[in-house]
């Protein structure tokens, strides 16, 4: 909470500047009610805001983080409290007296460093291959050939999974919440959850005691993705089968063939497939492309793909590519309607692309009854949803990604109306979850194809990546001139 003092300060700032709420609102791509609440104090800036807001109110970073009450210790980076809830959570969930775990995150913290993508994509693969073999019959990771780039990666499919051509509307996205979908107790390894919490403290990962969907039944066919989901807290999966990621990338790097994390929650394909035995979450990630029109120095009429570069600060698939949005499957104000995962995705295109800090789970409490009620629509989301032909989202395909386990559907969002991009291509902007975006072309296949190989995509991305690709090529026309993506599992 913001002190009065600064939030009059801040109030004061904004004032100097000549800025309304809701100028300033315009000028930072958020809404109004969100600049009330940081002059409320509810809730600060995101770091991701930070110099842009110090820019506009004319103020340096050191004094801006000054002036939203953000100056912490450096001697003491385990005080941020948003990972109390976590800290009280694991307390109770190991039975240790309150207090215990912030104590060992303490003490465990200075002595550690949080690693990042240092095993190439291709051997993350190749290292499940190994481990997992081919005990299931009708399934195999996946893999295609871009031109002449061939890849394979981490993630368990079916043909039948896959070229689902799904429209995300209310027909096609079937997934609904079960209430009879109690989630297993993960044994978790004290030590290792200690030692996540320190890492989290240490380098600003968001960990938030939010809810979380488990997949406990699925259901996939061409045109049609269902299936049953439950409620668990987020901070139980990311202290118990998320650990998966970097034990798997530590195993890597010393050389070891030992994983004892990974032989008690996923031992085998069995057990990955066994949905009602584990804690199986996921998520929604789609490949963005947006229509442009002819340009006399870019060329002609193509669309805009969208690749981010995965911050530091996300749980998983740090400092990796992949598609963008890219989200945790999750409900965000009613726990039944959020249980399709069109809902998802579209709350990421306001949060991860349009800017809605609002609607970010990790941000605060969540205090709107409808945050995705038209009339807080972001001004691009809005303008898409005027008309129909605008906007396109489909499923594009599902598989299980064996670094941790979770469910993944891959989509496509195509925004089909070039006049879209001169109106608001520069309101599109990542959030803190993403370093960085490139920008494609689908009229340039060597690029795309080079893509393809880069080894620092994450295994989940390039699965997303490469269908949606498939799925653009069939309905693109001439937009599209990109080698033929050809499955090969």
């Amino acid at each position: 909470m913001v002190s009065v003092r600064r939030r009059e300060e801040l109030v004061s700032a904004r004032k100097a500047a000549g800025l309304t709420q809701e100028k300033l609102a315009e000028v930072m791509s958020v809404d109004r009610s969100t600049v009330i609440r940081w002059e409320a104090g509810e809730y600060a800036p995101l770091p991701y805001q930070w110099p842009k807001l110090a820019k506009v109110l004319g103020r340096s970073a050191d004094e801006l983080r000054e002036l939203i009450g953000l100056r912490l210790p450096r001697e003491a980076p385990l005080l941020r409290s948003e990972l109390e809830p976590a800290f009280a959570w694991l307390d109770r969930r190991i039975g240790w007296p309150p207090g215990t775990t912030r104590t060992r995150v303490t003490a465990a913290a200075p002595a550690r460093s949080r690693g990042g993508a240092t095993a190439g994509r291709s051997l993350v693969a190749e290292t499940l291959a190994s481990y997992y073999g081919d005990s299931v019959s009708g399934h195999a990771q996946y893999a295609a050939r871009c031109g002449p780039v061939r890849v394979a990666t981490s993630v368990l499919t079916r043909r039948e999974w896959l070229d689902l051509a799904c429209p995300l509307t209310f027909e096609g996205d079937q997934l609904a919440l079960s209430a009879d979908g109690e989630a297993s107790r993960e044994q978790l390894d004290a030590a290792a959850a200690v030692r996540r919490l320190a890492e989290a403290a240490t380098h600003d990962v968001r960990i938030a005691d939010v809810p979380l969907y488990r997949l406990t039944d699925v259901q996939v066919r061409p045109g049609m993705v269902g299936g049953k989901v439950s409620v668990v807290p987020f901070v139980e999966y990311a202290l118990s089968v998320d650990l998966l990621e970097r034990e798997l990338l530590e195993s890597l790097a010393a050389g070891r063939d030992r994983m004892p994390l990974r032989d008690r929650y996923l031992p085998d394909l069995p057990a990955v497939l066994d949905l009602q035995g584990r804690l199986c979450a996921g998520g929604v990630l789609a490949l963005t492309a947006i229509a442009r029109p002819a340009d006399p120095y870019r060329g002609g009429a193509d669309y805009l793909l969208l690749v981010q570069e995965r911050s530091g600060r996300v749980l998983n698939a740090a400092r990796r590519l992949a598609v963008i949005p890219k989200s945790f499957h999750a409900p965000l104000a009613n726990h039944r309607a959020d249980a399709r995962i069109g809902a998802t995705l579209r709350r990421e295109l306001e949060e991860e692309l349009f800017g809605r800090v609002d609607v970010d789970r990790t941000a605060g409490t969540q205090r709107a009854a409808d945050p995705m009620h038209p009339s807080r629509l972001s001004a691009p989301m809005r303008w898409l949803a005027e008309q129909p032909g605008r906007l396109r989202i489909e499923c594009t395909g599902f598989g299980f990604n064996l670094v941790s386990g979770n469910y993944e559907f891959a989509s496509l969002v195509v925004i089909e109306d070039e006049e879209f991009w001169p109106r608001f291509g520069g309101d599109v902007e990542a959030n803190w979850e993403a370093a960085g975006l490139r920008q494609y072309s689908t009229l340039d296949g060597d690029l795309i194809s080079e893509l393809t190989g880069d080894e620092t995509w994450s295994n989940e991305g390039l699965f997303a990546f490469l269908q949606g690709l498939r799925r653009l090529a069939e309905i693109g026309g001439d937009r599209v001139r990109i080698p033929a993506v050809e499955l090969g599992c």
